[in-house]
């Protein structure tokens, strides 16, 4: 299971999205005097010390990748199943940015920030959804090479 070149992918994966779902993903200045806004996953903390849960999709989009990988990692043996766990992932992942790119450009939290700024942890989603692109390619490659094999016997 762990020789595969596909499981490492969706091992790393699966710690992209669980490292993202615990670090900031963006950061708002307020218009006037004040402290920067901070934007988690589950919540966003505002200036003045309160807690705003409008990003909380974003962390339902993350919760529901990280059990659909895992799953796809002990699947090894089913490599149909196994890539559509990778395609549902990678597509979660790309819902994941959509989401995250409407929050961020409207601001939904607090209307009176002037500028956002994209943190590392926004970058998380994207390599995770490589990952996952390069797993399910890594199992096709798999299930090709199986297919030719019983070909030629």
């Amino acid at each position: 299971m762990i020789q595969r070149i596909q499981t490492i992918y969706l091992l790393v994966a699966l710690l992209l999205t669980a490292i993202c779902l615990c670090i900031p993903v963006a950061t708002f200045e307020p218009k006037g005097m004040g402290g920067d806004a901070v934007m988690y996953n589950l919540w966003m903390n505002l200036s003045d010390g309160t807690r705003v849960f409008t990003p909380w999709p974003l962390f339902a989009i993350l919760l529901l990748t990280c059990p659909l990988c895992v799953f796809a990692i002990f699947t090894y043996k089913n490599r149909k199943l196994q890539a559509g766990l990778c395609l549902s992932c990678f597509l979660l992942d790309f819902i994941w940015i959509g989401v995250f790119s409407l929050m961020y450009y409207l601001k939904i939290a607090d209307p009176d920030v002037t500028m956002g700024n994209i943190v590392f942890g926004t970058g998380l989603p994207f390599l995770a959804a490589v990952m996952f692109f390069l797993a399910r390619r890594g199992i096709k490659k798999d299930d090709k090479l199986i297919r030719d094999m019983d070909r030629i016997r």
